[in-house]
Order: structure tokens, then sequence, then C-alpha cells
């Protein structure tokens, strides 16, 4: 299980949950899920990313839960989820279990919600889709930085140009259970390098940093390997529901050309958004405007459906 080393005060320290629960997936992994929010307020439910936990969503949380009931959960490994039992555990099917289980747990039969996905996040919801069990609770879905395909490929973390030697490194860091050491000025360099816009302040990269070094090496390096290998393209004809894409410009880690090529895939896209000078950790970096995006896909997609589950009961 991760060390809780994340941000205790300030903006970009995690809010105190309203209730926490234990969702239990198909083989028996247990999930550390938050509810933020008043009960029957529309839902939102939010899958953060490779090595972040539920402490990255914080921006989003203590916006949203003024009038919405937001769902966060740890992936497995992440957080305060236990670390799967051996490599079986780390699987793109996994992902999808668990966040079938998240769902199954923190929301009623029927009930939709806006779906969000960040990074490894976004990604869990594109392999779902077409999953019934998460169609049933699918109203909407936005999409953070993310990709489905040649991720060690695409990726500009390492400064070299696009090539076989590039990608074979990047590659190499997917799989590496190197530690990553304490939160020092030299460790926030090396992050916002790899992860963040250049203007990104401070306060914001110290607060990566610490959710990031939080992961235990073991669990970075096996979901890392379920990262270099990904390939959930021909999934996305599937994701019918309203899907927005948002993308920074300034992103390392996904480039733009790997949203992109999801926005045209996409059956039922509902915007697309580039952030200027942007990096990989949206929710982070450009906290209001990813916020504005969930609350728009709520308005617009969440009340219908909740009005449909009325009547159907």
């Amino acid at each position: 299980m991760s060390r809780l080393m994340h941000v205790t005060s300030g903006p970009y320290a995690p809010p105190v949950a309203a209730r926490e629960l234990s969702a239990i997936s198909s083989d028996g992994s247990r999930l550390h899920v938050e509810v933020h929010g008043p009960e029957g307020a529309p839902a939102v439910v939010l899958a953060h990313g490779w090595t972040c936990s539920t402490a990255f969503w914080a921006a989003q949380i203590r916006e949203l839960a003024r009038d919405h009931r937001v769902v966060a959960y740890d992936q497995r490994g992440h957080g305060r989820s236990p670390a799967p039992v051996g490599p079986a555990g780390y699987s793109v099917g996994a992902l999808v279990d668990d966040l079938e289980a998240v769902l199954a747990t923190a929301l009623e039969p029927g009930e939709r919600a806006v779906l969000v996905g960040h990074s490894m996040g976004g990604m869990t919801l594109m392999a779902a889709a077409g999953r019934p069990k998460v169609s049933e609770h699918a109203a909407a879905v936005l999409l953070c930085s993310t990709g489905t395909v040649r991720l060690a490929a695409l990726s500009k973390v390492i400064p070299l140009k696009e090539g076989k030697l590039r990608t074979r490194l990047t590659r190499g860091l997917l799989h590496s259970r190197a530690p990553l050491g304490p939160v020092t000025p030299l460790a926030r360099r090396i992050l916002k390098y790899a992860t963040m816009g250049p203007g990104s302040s401070r306060e914001k990269v110290d607060a990566c940093t610490r959710i990031v070094h939080a992961c235990p090496r073991v669990v970075r390096q096996g979901w890392g390997r379920v990262l270099a290998a990904l390939d959930i393209e021909a999934n996305l004809k599937h994701l019918t529901v309203p899907t927005a894409v948002i993308a920074g410009t300034e992103d390392r880690m996904t480039p733009p050309d790997a949203a992109r090529a999801i926005v045209a895939a996409l059956p039922h896209c509902e915007g697309f958004t580039e952030l200027p000078g942007i990096g990989h950790m949206t929710p982070v970096e450009a906290p209001d405007l990813v916020t504005a995006q969930i609350r728009q896909l709520v308005a617009a997609h969440v009340a219908v459906t909740r009005t449909e589950v009325k009547e159907r009961a």
C-alpha cells in the first residue's frame, strides 16, 4: 500500500471524505473508495493515473463536492488500495474489473454519472467501453491527458528525436523499479520536466511530486509494464456515450497527437480542448478548466439520465 505522502494543507491538500468505502474486485482485490458531497446530488466518478492517488483530484473534489456527489478511488496498488499479489494482478482487464466494482459499490443500480479519467484512469475508461456493468452507469466521459496505443513511441519524456532508440529508452523507463527517493529540489525539477508545463507553480509541482513519489516502486513498475504494451485503440468504437477530451500542448507523456487520434475515433465526441502551455497533469495544472468541463457534462447529460432512472423505478 502506498505511503500517504501528499500535501496536508492549502489548496492542493485532499479534502476529508464524507464516507469511505471498500470495493471488492472480481479477483478479491480491495479498493479504497471515497465519497464526497451531498447524498442525492448528481454523481461524478474520478479515476486517477499511473503513480497517483485520490489526492491528485483535490481541486476537483473541493469544488465539485459543493453540489455534486464525487466518488474517487485509488487504483490497485496506489494510495490506500493494496498492491496486487504477483504480476498477474497487473493487467488492463484488472483495471476494468476494479472500475466495475467501484461503480457497483458507490452508485445505485441504474444511476448514471460522469466518468472522468486522467492518464491511466482515462485508459481504464476506454478499456471498459462496452462492458455492460460500466455502460449501466456512464452518462458521459471526460478523458484527460491519455492515449490508447504506442505510448512508448509517442512519449517525449526522453529528450531525443523520435525513433527506435527513444522508444527503447522510454520502454526501459516504464519498466524501471529504480527508487525515486525523497522529494528534493532536483526531484521536483525532474518531475516538472517530465510531466508538467514550464509555467507550473512551485506549489503544484510539489503536490504532484509528493503524490508520485508515494507510489511504491514495485507498483510503478507493474503498471508501467502494462502501459508499455497497451493497445486499446479498438475499444474506442464502443465508447458511444458523449465523450470530451482534454490535452495539454506541452504534454510529454501522452502528447496531443495521442488525444487527436482518440477524438478522430470516438463515435460521439463532445469536444476537444487543447490547453496551451499545460503538460500531462491537467487536473492539477488547469484545475478550473477541468472542473468546468466536468460541470458542463453533468449539466448536459446527468439530469436527463437521473430522470430516466426515476421513471424506470
